[in-house]
């Protein structure tokens, strides 16, 4: 299991809002969860899309996506990130007011939800 140092994030995206419309960020922080053994993306979807259901979360998918994606708000910590399934590993996307709280308290849902050891590693762009 993670230890709370394992999701505290060296860097967070600025949000922008462009003259012509929409939202844009730039930089990214992503925390990468990698499961051992590997396991298909239907079973890291399936086992995201239990948790999420069983709260404390509000949440919406992308359905236009080659992907799952969805826009996570954890009503205990108030954090909100995005989360998405892709390459074997469950990724959290952290948005500029994310906090450690939120990812780390999902985080421990999953492990509990399923037993597979996970290693976690952070990937930070400017």
């Amino acid at each position: 299991m993670a230890s709370d140092e394992a999701f505290a994030i060296p860097a967070r995206p600025q949000r922008r809002y462009p003259y012509e419309g929409g939202v844009e960020y730039e930089g990214e922080t992503v925390f990468l969860l990698q499961p051992r053994p590997p396991q298909g993306e239907d079973s890291l979807d399936s086992l995201l899309r239990r948790v999420l259901a069983a709260g404390p979360y509000r949440y919406a998918d992308f359905f236009d996506l080659p992907m799952p994606l969805y826009l996570v708000r954890d009503d205990e910590t108030g954090d909100v990130f995005r989360v998405s399934v892709r390459d074997g590993q469950i990724r959290f996307h952290v948005l500029p007011e994310t906090e450690s709280a939120g990812l780390q308290a999902l985080f421990d849902r999953l492990s509990d939800g399923w037993d597979v050891e996970w290693t976690v590693r952070c990937e930070t762009t400017a």
